[in-house]
């Protein structure tokens, strides 16, 4: 069981609370109203919680990574972020006061209650570390997502970072997070040094996912296969690449048998699935009809049913009224990539609760669920 005090008292003996006390300060006088005024959401005359389940962070590890920062180990993907996540414009990902409250100043103006926080992926992901550097990495990004998580419990719940090239390491960390930590999912990337995520080394970490009941946020660093072919104008490595990641991902899953094995295992894949959430149909005819498709246990489309999720990010009131439709109300969660649009490549959702309470045809229940109760179920908030 976590315990907020004991937690709390050991990062200062340590000197590692890196948010800081006047933080706290200002969540106490946030609640009473003294620094600015929060928005609530309501549905039909009835309250509803909001949940912001894709919202980005940046834990300062220069110096674990300081003998291997080179252009191999940065992503390719943010633009402006490249190489250095750690310079003007990204300063609204840091965990500082001033960075925490306009943090906060944003939800309350888009009627975010929480945020469900994880790392800026690329460099975050660290996936050339070996163990030793793998483990502090990792160490220290979940202590202070963790430390964030404290100071305003209200306000964020973690998810972390896992050493996910080191399966065996990985599900030591995810066992110390829930347990010690009380970070409520872990966050990886499309693929790990070129192995899909379905490849069977990786055994050990969904085995863990599931054993915990802890949510996977599959979050993708561009495309890295088609590179060459994503360079130019337009950001393709983040706007064709980030969701062909997600898509090969997520296909590999299904019909290698990853998701059948391990039935227990919940994902939530950002940019509203990648691709594949728009042509389901195309990988439901190949599992019915091809001769050269292994059988598996369902249709590619009912893993949207069961154990996969996305999140909101598709930009237009048709897509996501189209992605309801493909996958379900109950399978959507609130995202905005926070704080994308602040800081530097502009590829963040800044409408929060609005974009979802302006999508025509949706139900209430279908309102309250995107919102926040989808994501309040799986992150376990509340219980």
């Amino acid at each position: 069981m976590f315990n907020r005090r004991e937690f709390l008292n050991g990062l200062f003996r340590t000197g590692m609370f890196f948010v800081g006390c006047n933080s706290m300060k200002a969540a106490v006088n946030r609640q009473s109203g003294a620094v600015g005024q929060r928005r609530r959401i309501f549905v039909r005359d009835r309250r509803a919680v909001t949940v912001d389940v894709h919202c980005h962070c940046v834990v300062d590890i220069r110096d674990l990574v300081k003998d291997h920062y080179d252009s191999r180990h940065i992503s390719k993907s943010y633009g402006a972020f490249a190489p250095d996540p750690f310079v003007e414009p990204s300063r609204p990902m840091f965990m500082d006061t001033a960075s925490v409250e306009a943090r906060l100043q944003y939800m309350d103006e888009r009627g975010i209650d929480l945020q469900a926080v994880s790392l800026l992926p690329g460099y975050s992901y660290a996936y050339w570390a070996d163990e030793d550097v793998a483990g502090k990495i990792v160490l220290r990004q979940n202590e202070q997502i963790a430390e964030l998580c404290a100071v305003h419990p209200d306000r964020f719940v973690g998810i972390g970072a896992v050493a996910v090239q080191h399966p065996t390491l990985a599900a030591q960390q995810m066992g110390y997070g829930v347990k010690k930590l009380g970070l409520r999912g872990f966050e990886i990337g499309g693929s790990v040094n070129g192995d899909e995520l379905s490849v069977s080394k990786f055994s050990p970490f969904w085995a863990k996912a599931e054993e915990l009941g802890t949510l996977i946020f599959l979050h993708p660093d561009g495309f890295p296969e088609g590179e060459r072919r994503l360079q130019g104008n337009g950001l393709l490595a983040n706007v064709i690449g980030n969701p062909l990641e997600t898509t090969t991902a997520l296909s590999h899953l299904i019909f290698e048998g990853t998701l059948d094995h391990y039935p227990g295992v919940k994902i939530c894949a950002a940019h509203g699935g990648g691709f594949l959430t728009s042509y389901l149909g195309r990988s439901d005819h190949c599992a019915e009809t091809s001769p050269d498709c292994k059988p598996i246990k369902k249709l590619p489309s009912e893993y949207f049913k069961s154990q996969l999720y996305c999140d909101s990010m598709v930009f237009t009131a048709e897509g996501l009224r189209h992605l309801v439709a493909e996958v379900g109300a109950s399978h959507v969660l609130l995202g905005t990539d926070y704080p994308a649009s602040m800081s530097g490549n502009h590829m963040g959702d800044d409408r929060g609760a609005d974009f979802i309470l302006g999508i025509p045809g949706l139900n209430d229940d279908d309102r309250k669920a995107i919102l926040g109760e989808n994501a309040a179920k799986l992150l376990k908030i509340g219980s």
